[in-house]
C-alpha cells in the first residue's frame, strides 16, 4: 500500500487537524460583532477578503467595507485617512504584503502618528507550501523595530476572537497575524483569557518550560501532553503579544530551575527568541536558552507537514528536541 501524499492547502492555509475542534472564520465573526456596538469599525482589503476572512464582514456590513485592489500601500494610506476621520480601520491583506511593500506607509502614515490603524493579515510563518513569496518568517523582526507598534500572534481561535475588541479599542497601530478558514479551538481547555499586553502560564511543569507563541503554543502544548506519558513535566508560557512584551512574566518564569526553550512559527531572528535574550540581557539574566524556530534563510515550496518537520517546528520535532537536551 502506497503512503498517503502529503499535501498542502497553500492559499487557504487551514492548518487545522481532521478531527480537530475549529472556528469558521473566527476574525470576520470578532469585527462583525464588535462593528454591530461600533459604528466607528470599517474593514477595508487588498482584493484578499476571502482569503483573510475579512469576507464575513464585507458581506454583513457591504457599505462600510472597503475593497482597494491589489495596492497594499494604498490599503494603508486609505485605513489612515479614515484613522484620522475618527473611524477603526481593520485592513487585511497578506502578512508578506503587509511588512514587505508596504512597511514605509505603515511606519510615518500610521506608527508615526500613533493612529488607531488595525493591520490583520493571513499567513504568518510557515502556515503556506508557496515558498518565500507567501512565506511571512520575518514579519515580526520588521514590525518590532518600530516605534509605537503593538504586535499580536494568536494561538487560536479564542485569542483572536478575544484580541479583536481589545485591538479596536486600543489607542495606536497594531499589527495581528491572522490564522483564517477552519482555526483550531485550543486555549479555553486551559482556563485562559487573552489580555493585551500579557503572557500566562497555560500549562504548569516543573522540569522543561517552553515559552510559545502564536500557533506554536498549540504544538508546544500537544508536545507537553505527550513527553507527559514519558514521566517528562512540561510548562507552557503562552505570549501572545510579542510588543509590548511581558517582560516581568517571562523573566520570573525563566528564573525557576528548568530547561528553557522558546517555540515560535518565526525566524530565530528578530522575533520571540530575540525578545527574550533582550530582556534576559538587559536584567543580566544567564541562563542558556534552546530556540524552536524557523532557520534564518529562504524556506523551500512544499507540502506543510513536510516543511515542519524538516525545518524542526512540529509537535514530534519539539517532543525530540526535549527529550535530546535533556539527556
Amino acid at each position: 500500500m502506497s503512503p498517503k501524499k502529503l499535501v498542502s492547502g497553500a492559499m487557504s492555509a487551514d492548518i487545522a487537524r481532521e478531527g480537530q475542534r475549529t472556528m469558521v472564520a473566527p476574525l470576520g465573526h470578532a469585527l462583525l460583532e464588535v462593528a454591530e456596538s461600533d459604528e466607528r469599525l470599517v474593514g477595508l482589503s487588498a482584493d484578499l477578503a476571502k482569503y483573510t476572512d475579512l469576507h464575513v464582514f464585507r458581506d454583513a456590513m457591504p457599505d462600510r467595507f472597503y475593497q482597494v485592489g491589489m495596492a497594499e500601500m494604498a490599503l494603508v494610506g486609505a485605513a489612515t485617512g479614515l484613522a484620522q476621520e475618527g473611524f477603526i480601520p481593520f485592513a487585511s491583506t497578506y502578512s508578506v504584503f503587509a511588512t514587505r511593500r508596504a512597511y514605509d506607509f505603515i511606519c510615518l502614515d500610521v506608527a508615526e502618528r500613533s493612529l488607531n490603524v488595525n493591520m490583520v493579515c493571513a499567513l504568518p510563518g510557515l502556515t503556506t507550501g508557496y515558498g518565500p513569496s507567501h512565506q511571512a518568517t520575518e514579519d515580526i523582526a520588521i514590525l518590532r523595530g518600530m516605534p509605537n507598534m503593538t504586535i499580536v500572534d494568536p494561538c487560536d481561535a479564542i485569542d483572536i476572537v478575544q484580541a479583536t475588541p481589545q485591538l479596536a479599542a486600543y489607542d495606536g497601530p497594531t499589527y495581528m497575524r491572522v490564522l483564517r478558514g477552519r482555526v483550531p479551538v485550543v486555549l479555553d481547555e486551559y482556563d485562559y483569557a487573552f489580555e493585551l499586553g500579557r503572557a500566562k502560564v497555560v500549562r504548569p511543569g516543573n522540569e522543561v518550560l517552553i515559552v510559545s507563541t502564536g500557533l506554536m503554543t498549540e504544538r508546544a502544548l500537544d508536545a507537553a501532553k505527550e513527553l507527559a506519558g514519558d514521566g517528562i513535566d512540561v510548562s507552557v508560557l503562552h505570549c501572545p503579544t510579542l510588543k509590548p512584551f511581558d517582560t516581568e512574566t517571562v523573566l520570573a518564569e525563566i528564573a525557576e530551575d528548568r530547561l528553557v526553550l522558546t517555540a515560535e512559527n518565526h525566524t530565530v531572528i528578530g522575533g520571540l527568541f530575540g525578545a527574550v535574550a533582550e530582556a534576559m540581557a538587559t536584567r543580566g539574566v544567564t541562563k542558556r536558552i534552546h530556540p524552536v524556530a524557523l532557520p534564518d534563510e529562504f524556506l523551500d515550496a512544499g507540502a506543510l507537514p513536510t516543511l515542519y518537520d524538516r525545518y524542526g517546528v512540529s509537535t514530534a520535532k519539539i517532543v525530540e528536541r526535549v527529550k535530546g537536551l535533556l539527556a
